[in-house]
C-alpha cells in the first residue's frame, strides 16, 4: 500500500469546480434519459432506445487535456473486475491523457473473497470502490466510504441521474439528511417496468451452421437440447484449427457472486424457466420462495442438466479447473457450441462470421419461458463509491474521473473503443463500426494509443456509470454499438434473415413477447436488510460446501450418486445453519418482492 496523508478540511467548491473542467470532456446533458419513457436494460441491446438525445450543440466533443499536475495513482477495489495489477494499453493512456491518473486494479474474483475481509479489517479498501450493494452499505456503516454529498453536483455529467442516486441513498440505514456516499451503476434513464432490449442476458444460443447442417430440429426441453448438442458434437468434434470442441466449457472464477449462492454456470441458468436465485433461495414463477436445495427448484434441474451433458460427453474436461480467461479463449477459438450468455458473442459474432453464416444464435427451447430484470433506470445491484482514506488531492482528481467517465467522450472509449480503429465517422455524422473482431482476435491497437492488442489494453474496470444503451447526443444513437443504423444495415445477412423467416420474428425478444415466454420483473431500487454477523458466517461456510459439492457433482456417472450427493449436500448445508439462512433470505427478498408489485400498479 502508498502512503496516505491525513484527512485534510475539505476541498473547496471552487477548487473542485476548476480541477473538474480539466478531465470532464462536455458538462451537462450528456444523455437527458427521460424519467417517464419507455425502457432498456443491461449487457445486450435493443433496436430503438427511448432515451431522448440532449441538445448536441450543448455538448462539447472534444475531452480538455488533463491538468498538467502529477500524475496521480488511484487503486480501484473493484467486484466487477476480472484481471487484477495496473491497467496497462489503450485504456491506460486514455486514462493518462483525460484524467491525469494511472490505476491499479485489486479484484476480488481475482484474489478471492478474503481480501475483502482482509482489505476491510484494515480500514482501507481503496480509493474507487465498486462493490455489491450489501457490501457498500456495510462499508458506509463501519466508517470506509467517504461522503461526497459535496462533490456529487460537480459530476455533472451525472446531473440527469440524481432522482436515482438519491433513491440509492435513502436506502441506506441513519442516513436522514440524505447525504451521498454512492452512485448506481449502469443506470439508464427510461423506465424500471419495461423491457427494450433485443436480447435477454441468458438463453440458448448456438451455431447457425452447425445447427442447420443437423436439420434445424425443434428443441421441445432441456432434453431436447441435450440431443441436439450431441448431434453438434458427434458431427462436428473440432473446431477448424483441429482442437477438440463441447458444447459446454464452463469456468469457477464468478462463483457465489452477484449475491447468489451457487455456481455461476448454473445460477444463470435458472432464469430460463422465469425461476431467480436470491442469496439461499429461488423465487418462483408465482413469486413464492423455495430454498435452493429442493428439488423442486431450479438450480437442481440445471445442475443434473450439465451432468446428464457432462455423461454424454459434451462438456469440456478442463470446466471447473480452468479460469475465465481460459474459457474466453476457447470462445474465440471455436471451441465452444453452446452460449448461455449475451455478451459471450462478442467473443465469436464478428461481421464476417454473421455475414457467412457461422455466428451464434437464439435458438428457442419449447417449454423455456424467461425471467429478465427490467431496463435498469435504477442501475444494477453494484455501487460506485470513494474511499473514506483518500487525500483532498485524490478526491478531487476522483470526482474529476467520475465526470469523465460520465461524459460522451469517456462512454464513447467505454462503450465502443478508439475512434477510427473501433468506428469511424459517416458524412452524416453517425459512426460506423470497424473492426469489429478487435476484441476477439487481439488485434494491434494504433500506436498513438500504444501500440499492443486491443483486448490486452481493454478497459479492465469492466463497469460504467451509465448503460450502454443511454443515447450520444454527438450521434443521437445508443452507445451500444449493435443499436447504430450502420451496424444494422451490415448485419442485415442472409442468416438473420433465414432466422426471421424460420422464428417468425425481428429478433430474439421479438420472439419471446410474441409467443409470450418473456417475464419482465421490474428494475426496483430497494433497502435490503444486510446480513448479521452470525447470518454472514453460514452464508459464507454453505456457499464454499454448495459451491465444492456442484462441480463435483457435474462430474458423477449416474443419478443415483448425483441423488446421493445432492442428500448428503443438503444435510451438510443444513448442518451449518442453511435453514435459518433461507427463512433469513425468504424475510428479506419478500420486502423486494413487494416492491417490485407495486412498481407494476
Amino acid at each position: 500500500m502508498r502512503k496516505r496523508s491525513a484527512l485534510a478540511m475539505l476541498v473547496s467548491a471552487t477548487m473542485l469546480a476548476g480541477s473538474l473542467a480539466g478531465c470532464g470532456g462536455s458538462s451537462g446533458g450528456t444523455s437527458t434519459p427521460s424519467d417517464g419513457g419507455s425502457t432498456a436494460k443491461t449487457e445486450a441491446s435493443t433496436a430503438t432506445s427511448t432515451d431522448k438525445p440532449a441538445d448536441t450543440t450543448a455538448a462539447s466533443t472534444e475531452t480538455p487535456a488533463a491538468d498538467s499536475g502529477e500524475t496521480m495513482k488511484l487503486e480501484i477495489y473493484d467486484v466487477a473486475a476480472n484481471y487484477q495489477g495496473d491497467q496497462t494499453g489503450w485504456f491506460a493512456k486514455v486514462l493518462k491523457d483525460a484524467c491525469n491518473i494511472e490505476i491499479n486494479i485489486i479484484a476480488p474474483q481475482v484474489a478471492g473473497d478474503a481480501i475483502y475481509q482482509t482489505r476491510a479489517s484494515a480500514g482501507d479498501l481503496g480509493d474507487i470502490l465498486i462493490l455489491e450493494k450489501d457490501q457498500w452499505k456495510d462499508c458506509v456503516a463501519n466508517g470506509l466510504i467517504r461522503d461526497m454529498t459535496d462533490g456529487i453536483d460537480q459530476i455533472t455529467n451525472l446531473a440527469d441521474y440524481r432522482k436515482q442516486i438519491d433513491v440509492l441513498n435513502q436506502g441506506l440505514d441513519n442516513n436522514a439528511d440524505g447525504k451521498i456516499y454512492g452512485i448506481p451503476c449502469q443506470m439508464l434513464g427510461t423506465s424500471p417496468t419495461e423491457y427494450s432490449q433485443e436480447t435477454i442476458y441468458s438463453s440458448p444460443l448456438l451455431r447457425w451452421d452447425l445447427y442447420k447442417a443437423i436439420g434445424a430440429p425443434e428443441i421441445k426441453d432441456l432434453e431436447g437440447l441435450l440431443d441436439v448438442l450431441q448431434e453438434m458434437k458427434e458431427k462436428f468434434p473440432t473446431n477448424e484449427a483441429g482442437d477438440p470442441a463441447y458444447p459446454f466449457s464452463l469456468w469457477a472464477d464468478w462463483d457465489g457472486g452477484d449475491g447468489m449462492l451457487g455456481i455461476a454456470n448454473v445460477v444463470q441458468l435458472t432464469t430460463w424457466y422465469d425461476q431467480k436465485i436470491k442469496g439461499s433461495i429461488i423465487q418462483q414463477p408465482d413469486g413464492s420462495f423455495l430454498p435452493l436445495t429442493d428439488k423442486a427448484a431450479g438450480y437442481y434441474r440445471i445442475l443434473h442438466f450439465l451432468n446428464e451433458g457432462y455423461r454424454r460427453g459434451l462438456v469440456d474436461p478442463d470446466s471447473g479447473t480452468q479460469d475465465w480467461n481460459s474459457a474466453c479463449a476457447k470462445m474465440s477459438n471455436g471451441q465452444v457450441y453452446l452460449f448461455w450468455y449475451s455478451w459471450q458473442t462478442g467473443f465469436w459474432n464478428s461481421l464476417e462470421r454473421q455475414q457467412n453464416g457461422t455466428a451464434m444464435m437464439f435458438i428457442p427451447v419449447q417449454d423455456q419461458y424467461y425471467y429478465t430484470d427490467g431496463d435498469a433506470y435504477y442501475g444494477d445491484p453494484r455501487v460506485w463509491a470513494i474511499g473514506s482514506n483518500v487525500t483532498d488531492e485524490e478526491y478531487a482528481r476522483i470526482l474529476e474521473f467520475l465526470n469523465w467517465y460520465a461524459s460522451p467522450d469517456g462512454l464513447e472509449f467505454q462503450h465502443h473503443g478508439i475512434k477510427d480503429f473501433n468506428y469511424k465517422v459517416g458524412d452524416d455524422g453517425k459512426y460506423i463500426p470497424i473492426n469489429d473482431n478487435a476484441l476477439m482476435d487481439n488485434l494491434p491497437v494504433p500506436e498513438e494509443y500504444g501500440g499492443a492488442g486491443y483486448n490486452d489494453g481493454n478497459n479492465a474496470i469492466n463497469q460504467w456509470l451509465l448503460h450502454s444503451l443511454t443515447i450520444n447526443p454527438k450521434t443521437g444513437e445508443p452507445y451500444n454499438s449493435t443499436y447504430w443504423a450502420s451496424y444494422k444495415a451490415q448485419t442485415m445477412t442472409d442468416m438473420k434473415r433465414e432466422w426471421q423467416e424460420m422464428f417468425g420474428a425481428e429478433d430474439q425478444v421479438d420472439y419471446l413477447k410474441k409467443n409470450n415466454k418473456l417475464a419482465v420483473s421490474p428494475n426496483v431500487s430497494v433497502a435490503l436488510p444486510s446480513d448479521s454477523n452470525d447470518i454472514s458466517v453460514i452464508r459464507n461456510q454453505c456457499s464454499e460446501a454448495l459451491n465444492d459439492y456442484s462441480w463435483r457433482m457435474i462430474f458423477v456417472d449416474d443419478d443415483a450418486t448425483f441423488d446421493a450427493m445432492w442428500d448428503e449436500m443438503t444435510e451438510q448445508l443444513n448442518g451449518l445453519g442453511f435453514e435459518q439462512l433461507a427463512a433469513d433470505d425468504t424475510a428479506r427478498y419478500e420486502i423486494e418482492y413487494e416492491a417490485k408489485k407495486a412498481a407494476l400498479k
